[in-house]
């Protein structure tokens, strides 16, 4: 029986058809090596090929991490690229191994907001705010800047608020401006804004945190002082 190639198998069985219709973690170790080196040989598939390998390793891939380029290019099908691109994937697998996930940042409180934003914003001689996103656990998902020269109703867009606190799965939401001038005191603005805001989140379901004013030195909290 003629053997198919990877472009006759079915689309639902290609490697990389695969992982863009279920992900990376439904496919098997041969066919995400396969998709690394692209293709076998005349005598078999890159994935038959992948599962050869493997199976000289005890499907093993510490054991196939310590292999030499030498012994991979020992193999039909594998030249000197092929084997080099697979001892780089295993490389990142062991670095990503040692590698220790970055904490995420915490925000209860406005001091902590302050904390996180002053460095970007003391030194400023324009206004310029930020939201910040963050899970039911206060931690932050994005961080993003809204607006550059001032802060009003007009250059914030609450609806880009609500739709990136959306796409992002957030819960809470917090917001944060500068005064360049040192006067922590909210205008007519800022209130208008903070209202609108928290008017949204009431809508969204989503907990308004704090809007906090930062200048060169200290805060002003909206929900310290009670309004929000």
């Amino acid at each position: 029986m003629e053997k198919l190639s990877v472009k006759q198998w079915a689309i639902e069985d290609r490697p990389r058809e695969k992982l863009m219709k279920l992900g990376a973690e439904a496919l098997s170790n041969a066919e995400l090596l396969a998709i690394l080196i692209g293709n076998g040989s005349t005598k078999e598939t890159a994935v038959d090929l992948m599962k050869r390998l493997l199976n000289d390793c005890d499907n093993n891939l510490a054991k196939l991490s310590k292999m030499s380029l030498g012994q991979l290019m020992d193999y039909n099908g594998i030249g000197e690229a092929k084997a080099i691109t697979i001892l780089a994937a295993c490389e990142l697998g062991r670095r990503r191994e040692n590698s220790a996930m970055p904490e995420c940042k915490t925000f209860k409180t406005a001091l902590d907001i302050y904390k996180y934003l002053s460095p970007r914003m003391r030194d400023l001689d324009v206004e310029e705010s930020y939201v910040i996103l963050m899970n039911q656990a206060y931690k932050e998902l994005k961080t993003m800047r809204l607006s550059h020269g001032g802060i009003t109703e007009t250059a914030v867009d609450v609806r880009l608020i609500m739709k990136e606190a959306l796409l992002s799965n957030a819960t809470v939401v917090a917001l944060a401006h500068n005064h360049p001038s040192g006067n922590i005191s909210p205008s007519k603005d800022d209130d208008m804004l903070t209202r609108k805001i928290a008017e949204a989140c009431r809508t969204m379901r989503l907990h308004f945190l704090d809007h906090v004013i930062i200048t060169d030195g200290d805060y002003y909290s909206y929900r310290e002082q009670g309004k929000i």
